[in-house]
């Protein structure tokens, strides 16, 4: 039985190199964890300021939506945290 041909390959040579990595401007935005610390701080004290004050505080006609405010509040820190990068 006749032998097969063994194919030699041709030794490996990386493409050149003709692109330059491009470097990724972020903006500045040191703004933004300090809101954010601060929004969830406010949103956490008014619920806890309501719970102590037996609804008396921070607004005491607003009732039980004083939780609503609350939460917001920390759900607005949440919205804010989607900027920081």
């Amino acid at each position: 039985m006749p032998k097969s041909r063994i194919r030699k390959k041709a030794d490996f040579t990386p493409p050149p190199a003709t692109k330059q990595a491009t470097s990724i401007k972020l903006t500045s935005r040191s703004w933004v964890a300090p809101v954010m610390l601060a929004l969830f701080a406010i949103g956490l004290a008014w619920i806890v300021v309501f719970y102590v004050t037996d609804g008396s505080l921070p607004v005491e006609s607003f009732g039980n939506l004083n939780i609503v405010v609350g939460f917001g509040f920390i759900a607005a820190g949440f919205g804010v945290s989607t900027q920081w990068k």
